[in-house]
């Protein structure tokens, strides 16, 4: 069981990791087109520019820590997920190609379709991560054997597309907040009020999926009456959330970027402690579920995979920090830029 928990809790780590830095990456491309001109917007561009890349390999690193760890649910995931799966990769791939190849050419149309598909590339693959946590909430049905039994308008529940709003809410505050840091100037006057809407758009969107959660996924709370512990992090939850617009009132973008962060952590925690010990609820019969037992590699491979983990994650640590401190400061267009 000990091993079992390592490796949810690092599945979660992982998840974490990704949704703060891919985040921001994301909300850029999500308010990329709020910027004015050709020049603007490449700032936006390459202020991820050196960064987006790297923060995928938290997404890989949770991909084949998920495969290796737990591979029945893996496979159920995949076999259920499929289809929007297949997007969703299409849409990381098509961001990465947007930013590539918008400035190949100089005509103005060249330009704009790629702006265009630049956002929607990242709002499409946001929205997608978050309808796929709110499937994930609400169970989806699942046989006896661990294969998928539904059909694909059974993921388009009202419910998973409001978590999938709240996602864009969330990713696209996180981006604005984001690049204040990285721009000055004009530029970032005007991102300063796109923090304030972002902020009003992700409250909003928080407030009704928090309501909607608590009145039709009652399982979301049942682990803390054994884990009332889990209830501080809700506190800090709520802390976080009410700090962002008074760090932004107060002209401190690193402290509404660190709360942003914290936010999106807390709200990955609480997600796993709605799942807990599931790693997919089955809707058809909850003892037809994957858990962190059932769905489990043998003992020997989790060793094993435990002892690759302790020796993996410090250089994925040390790269991200790397990067980051070298790239750190204001974004300056140069000959090489995006």
């Amino acid at each position: 069981m000990d091993l079992h928990l390592f490796w949810f809790a690092l599945l979660g780590v992982l998840l974490t990791g990704y949704a703060i830095l891919d985040g921001f990456d994301l909300g850029v491309g999500i308010v990329h087109l709020a910027a004015r001109g050709d020049d603007e917007r490449r700032v936006l561009m390459n202020a991820i520019g050196p960064l987006w890349d790297g923060n995928e390999v938290w997404l890989v690193t949770f991909g084949g820590a998920l495969f290796a760890a737990f591979p029945r649910a893996y496979a159920a995931v995949f076999s259920a997920f499929y289809l929007p799966f297949m997007l969703l990769l299409f849409a990381l791939i098509f961001r990465a190609v947007s930013m590539e190849f918008r400035s190949k050419r100089e005509g103005a149309a060249w330009r704009r379709f790629w702006d265009g598909a630049f956002f929607a590339a990242s709002t499409v693959a946001t929205f997608l991560m978050g309808v796929a946590v709110g499937d994930s909430m609400l169970g989806i049905p699942i046989g006896p054997d661990g294969d998928y039994t539904g059909g694909l308008l059974e993921l388009l529940h009202p419910y998973a597309l409001l978590v999938g709003v709240l996602a864009v809410a969330t990713f696209a505050m996180h981006g604005s907040i984001y690049l204040h840091l990285k721009t000055e100037g004009e530029l970032q006057r005007r991102i300063h009020g796109w923090m304030w809407r972002t902020f009003g758009f992700f409250l909003v969107a928080y407030m009704l999926v928090t309501v909607v959660t608590l009145a039709t996924v009652p399982a979301a709370t049942r682990n803390f009456a054994t884990l009332p512990w889990a209830w501080v992090v809700v506190l800090l939850n709520i802390l976080a959330v009410a700090n962002i617009p008074r760090a932004i009132h107060k002209g401190k973008p690193l402290g509404a970027f660190v709360s942003s962060s914290c936010t999106i952590a807390a709200l990955v925690f609480l997600f796993g402690v709605a799942l807990f010990p599931n790693l997919l609820v089955s809707s058809s019969d909850p003892a037809w579920s994957l858990t962190i037992a059932n769905a489990a590699s043998s003992e020997k491979t989790l060793r094993i995979m435990r002892a690759i983990a302790f020796l993996g994650m410090p250089f994925v640590a040390a790269y991200t920090a790397v990067v980051y401190w070298v790239f750190r400061g204001k974004v300056q267009l140069g000959k090489f830029s995006y």
